[in-house]
């Protein structure tokens, strides 16, 4: 008796945790968005890992994701930097360069569902959409929130790291970021967006970021 209850009370504990966790697959799934028609970067799809060169160039890579990883809440990551850009105010438009950053885009589930599929300048463009966008680089302090130049109030960059080289392990709390930026809980993850930024400084950047996962 006393083994089947302690059988019960393990089932429990699990199924009292988190209803998903979903580990993102660098696959033919993301898309390249390019800025300028001359500026791409260069992106190594493999599998747990990306790979990210810059040079002299910005675009993301975007990822859609699915019904049900709308309810993430958190997020953990590795990134590198090799070679990265110099120190920028990442307050200001056209100065901006970093060496990496996560985007991460919400929208009102009514709206998620009404946007299936849209491609990620529609998505970033919507007047309900509310993206946290973490950065590695820029001359700012670990922790800064700042106002978005380019997303207005829609938008809220979130340092992580500083300008520099390296490698580190991340995990950022959406619903605590959210709060934080724009009040209340966050609506649906609808997608993932990854980028690199050396255009402004005309410098280069080597970098990957791998196990990205999502809870």
């Amino acid at each position: 008796m006393k083994f089947s209850l302690l059988k019960l009370l393990i089932a429990l504990t699990a199924f009292a945790g988190p209803a998903f966790a979903g580990s993102i697959s660098f696959d033919g799934s993301w898309k390249e968005q390019r800025f300028s028609l001359f500026s791409k970067n260069q992106y190594g799809f493999n599998g747990d890992r990306l790979d990210v060169g810059s040079n002299g160039s910005v675009s993301m890579a975007y990822l859609q994701l699915g019904e049900a990883l709308w309810p993430s809440r958190s997020a953990s990551w590795s990134w590198s930097v090799a070679k990265g850009v110099p120190a920028t105010d990442l307050r200001n438009k056209g100065g901006d360069d970093r060496n990496l950053s996560v985007y991460a885009v919400f929208l009102p589930e009514a709206d998620a569902q009404a946007l299936k599929g849209a491609g990620i300048r529609k998505l970033l463009s919507a007047e309900s959409a509310r993206v946290l966008v973490y950065v590695w680089g820029g001359a700012h302090n670990r922790g800064d929130f700042l106002d978005s130049p380019y997303l207005g109030a829609r938008g809220k960059t979130i340092i992580l790291r500083g300008a520099g080289e390296g490698g580190h392990a991340e995990k950022v709390d959406f619903a605590r970021d959210y709060a934080t930026s724009f009040g209340g809980a966050p609506g649906a993850l609808v997608g993932l967006a990854i980028s690199a930024d050396s255009d402004d400084t005309d410098t280069s950047i080597q970098g990957a970021i791998s196990g990205l996962t999502l809870n």
